[in-house]
């Protein structure tokens, strides 16, 4: 007899991205929705959900900034539908006001901000840690250690949101994105029906509804705080010492890392979810003398620690002076704290190598608007050029050494405004199409308004080239549309088609506009080299 009964099998672990991972999680958990815009480490987490959106009957857009991202994944939740918004750290500042105003909702289907910080400032401005922002909003944080973890913790992430009717973060850093490693997936929930969010007035954040909605947020702090103190993700470990390490997200795999060299393991409590389990820190420091906190990123936990462990126990970290104040945690600072030796590293070449800084792609469209800024610089001399976030904030660099400021994105029309403003002419703004659609618009509205005295370029090369080729919201066609609809002179507007050859001709348009007496806008076109070459093997 033979039993052919259906075998119950448990799909095999796939090698995958931590980003990945996050991806799939989101897929599994049955999402109907996906927004994004594209940042470094948080990028390719929507480039596979753009990939598999078919498959899995998920619309995917990626939008113009983090705020249209972030207002379509609450839209979908009204709809009843389960949604992720993705970005990096610097993005949240751009979705600040609607993911803040979000945790006061009557959210419908689950909403999961899974948002990439950048310890290090690896390609960032700054190192900021979103959980700060989770706590400011009073909404549940994970913070996953692992590619596993990663693709566990989005999926109940769903399941908590839904629970709380709030969004979830989903916290990841550089390291864990960009990891590879084995993943177990499970079987995918089907998707929510669609069925519109209510009541009507947990929706609609007039100052009467606002406060009734705010005072109900803050009673359900309680609850949250205890479904993070009961969280299987926070592990207690026993050990021997007075010495106890307390770590989150990827500070247990450095700890890992060191531990086989230790005398003895200290006590160890691993923190995976946020608010802080209070209760769990307490009892893990009620015996400790010292409490060593690795985090990679502020030192959240550490300020959070006095006035939970007892008076007596130190508390270490970054703040202490016992992990270095910025950059990324390493195990070579955590060996530091541990008191363990230095590792043997390699010894440096005795061979002076020269510096590689990144430059422009033989063959980019910006080589020429920077060329025609030089010779424009060389004759008339400019007093700023105010530079923003792309590639061709590399005009920074030799050997152009072109643009001014880097502050962030959309800055630098609002900048030139403010310098021409002050008197500081002749003043230019360097922006991509990517940029100016994200964030340009708004303070280029200003300069028309006021006719300010300074010359904006906008530099179209047709993507969103700095973070891998993702495509713009507007293709190149519609963009002179745009800045014309905003009320610019017609007069004192041109698209370039820009060439090696034609820079003079550039430079002579430029000098042009700079001696006008008000705004000027160029756009200078040309494909970005390396998406043409991409589309051109596509189409082969």
């Amino acid at each position: 007899m033979t039993n052919t009964a259906p075998e119950t099998t448990t799909p095999a672990a796939e090698l995958m991205l931590g980003d990945d991972a996050v991806a799939y999680g989101a897929l599994h958990a049955g999402i109907s929705n996906a927004y994004a815009y594209p940042g470094t480490p948080s990028t390719e987490i929507f480039t596979r959900l753009v990939r598999e959106a078919q498959a899995h009957q998920v619309t995917a857009h990626w939008c113009a900034n983090e705020k249209s991202a972030y207002e379509g994944a609450i839209g979908a939740s009204l709809a009843g539908r389960r949604a992720i918004v993705t970005m990096k750290h610097v993005g949240l500042n751009v979705a600040a006001d609607p993911f803040v105003n979000s945790a006061l909702l009557g959210l419908g289907g689950g909403l999961v901000l899974a948002v990439a910080d950048d310890p290090g400032m690896h390609s960032s401005q700054n190192e900021q840690d979103s959980r700060c922002l989770a706590d400011f909003a009073r909404v549940p944080c994970f913070e996953p250690a692992t590619a596993q973890e990663a693709y566990d913790m989005t999926r109940e992430a769903f399941a908590l949101s839904e629970r709380f009717q709030v969004p979830v973060v989903v916290r990841l850093v550089t390291r864990l994105c960009h990891e590879r490693a084995r993943v177990q997936t499970r079987a995918a929930e089907p998707q929510k029906p669609l069925q519109k969010a209510g009541p009507r007035q947990d929706w609609v954040l007039l100052p009467a509804n606002a406060k009734r909605l705010w005072s109900q947020l803050l009673a359900e702090q309680p609850a949250m705080r205890q479904a993070s103190e009961s969280s299987p993700h926070n592990v207690l470990r026993e050990g021997a010492g007075r010495l106890g390490v307390l770590t989150t997200g990827v500070g247990r795999r450095y700890l890992g890392e060191v531990l086989p060299e230790m005398a003895q393991a200290p006590p160890h409590l691993h923190v995976a979810t946020y608010p802080l389990p209070a209760a769990r820190v307490r009892a893990f420091a009620g015996q400790l003398d010292s409490v060593l906190v690795l985090e990679d990123g502020y030192p959240y936990v550490e300020r959070l620690l006095p006035g939970i462990v007892p008076a007596r126990c130190k508390v270490l970290g970054r703040e202490s002076g016992a992990l270095p104040a910025s950059g990324e945690l390493t195990v070579v600072n955590v060996r530091a704290a541990l008191g363990l030796p230095a590792l043997r590293l390699h010894e440096q070449a005795a061979l002076e190598l020269p510096a590689r800084p990144p430059r422009l792609c033989d063959g980019c469209v910006h080589r020429d608007s920077y060329g025609a800024m030089l010779q424009v610089m060389q004759e008339i001399g400019v007093a700023t050029i105010t530079g923003d976030i792309g590639c061709y904030t590399l005009g920074a660099l030799p050997p152009y050494q072109a643009i001014d400021s880097c502050v962030c994105m959309g800055a630098s029309i609002g900048m030139a405004k403010g310098a021409s403003d002050a008197g500081l002419r002749p003043a230019i703004a360097v922006i991509g199409d990517s940029t100016f659609l994200h964030s340009g618009i708004q303070p280029l509205v200003d300069a028309i308004a006021h006719d300010t005295d300074m010359t904006v370029l906008i530099l179209d090369n047709e993507t969103t080239a700095m973070t891998g080729g993702q495509p713009t919201e507007l293709p190149d066609t519609r963009l002179l549309p745009v800045v014309l609809g905003l009320g610019a002179d017609p007069a004192h507007v041109h698209v370039f088609a820009a060439h090696p050859r034609k820079v003079p001709e550039l430079a002579a348009l430029i000098r042009k506009e700079i001696e006008h007496r008000g705004l000027s806008v160029i756009v200078v076109k040309r494909e970005c080299v390396q998406t043409a070459r991409q589309r051109k093997t596509h189409e082969g």
